[in-house]
């Protein structure tokens, strides 16, 4: 071979090999897969249950039964309303939080909306809130404030008050912010629009194009004019979801619903595949309220670590 000649089949040589670096090779399974192509989406289960601080709709404490209808849904990560954490006779001054994680082998985070000194000196803090339980690890946790007319003053203003958890999780190789939230139960949508307000303007401070999922217990149907300013920013899981279990998906009161106050949210980019709040009729009871599930896809390096 001349000289020419060599220079010309290395110069291809080079040229294949970058061209196989840029566009992948076949491998034995199947064609090649380009190496700048977005990965996979993470499918997950995500889940909101108001757990009524561990007792059933027949107002019995058992936690092991808690345990069991969460244990049931499967999912990925469960938000829990009406936590307590060595609150009272209620819940037996338990750590249902932990307690809860232990028999689920799950991790835990909780945000408490009130916490108030022990019964007896040396006890834990009596406190109350919102929990989150995850499959998955959990790379940071925060206590945010919302607008809140507190339960345990006797003349309550609207003020900021903590309660509202933001967890972010690594599920695979989707680092998600995951949100759990209680608003206010009362007639008056007031503090209900104040506290929509106040959800928005954190969900605004994380990255752009994160991915953002919202649970929890509204105390409202997705419809209700107080809820609005949500669905600028999130869509409810239930209504995009292309099939569901459990129609229309009430989940208030637990035995005969007759409300949809519970619900999941998803950012714009998250994918919902399923939406469900059926239960098992042995553990519809075992809250006053359904838990909702959702299963959606969520999108790989969405972010970068923080």
């Amino acid at each position: 071979m001349g000289a020419l000649h060599r220079v010309v089949a290395a110069t291809a040589l080079v040229v294949a090999a970058a061209t196989a670096s840029t566009s992948g090779a076949a491998g034995a399974d199947g064609p090649a897969v380009a190496t700048g192509s977005a990965p996979p989406p993470v499918r997950a289960v995500v889940a909101t249950y108001n757990i009524h601080a561990g007792a059933g709709s027949d107002d019995v404490y058992d936690l092991d039964r808690t345990a069991a209808a969460i244990r049931a849904l499967d999912a990925d990560v469960v938000g829990l309303e009406e936590a307590d954490v060595h609150w009272g006779e209620r819940s037996h001054f338990d750590d249902t939080v932990a307690e809860l994680g232990r028999r689920l082998g799950m991790r835990t985070a909780f945000a408490p909306i009130y916490s108030l000194d022990p019964l007896t000196p040396g006890a834990p803090r009596r406190e109350f809130g919102v929990a989150l339980l995850s499959r998955h690890p959990i790379v940071a946790v925060e206590n945010h404030d919302l607008t809140r007319l507190s339960t345990q003053d006797p003349n309550p203003v609207p003020a900021p008050a903590p309660g509202f958890l933001e967890a972010t999780v690594q599920i695979g190789g989707a680092r998600t912010h995951v949100y759990v939230t209680h608003l206010d139960y009362r007639g008056d949508p007031t503090v209900r629009r104040l506290q929509v307000a106040d959800t928005v303007a954190i969900l605004d401070e994380d990255p752009p194009g994160a991915d953002q999922v919202l649970l929890g217990d509204l105390n409202a149907d997705a419809s209700a004019p107080e809820l609005a300013g949500l669905w600028t920013r999130l869509r409810d899981a239930w209504a995009v979801a292309p099939t569901r279990d459990g129609e229309p998906g009430l989940t208030y009161p637990a035995l005969d619903p007759t409300k949809r106050i519970d619900l999941v949210a998803v950012s714009p980019g998250i994918e919902v595949v399923h939406a469900s709040t059926a239960h098992d009729p042995a553990l519809a009871g075992a809250s006053d309220h359904r838990a909702v599930a959702a299963t959606v896809l969520l999108d790989q390096g969405s972010e970068t670590s923080r």
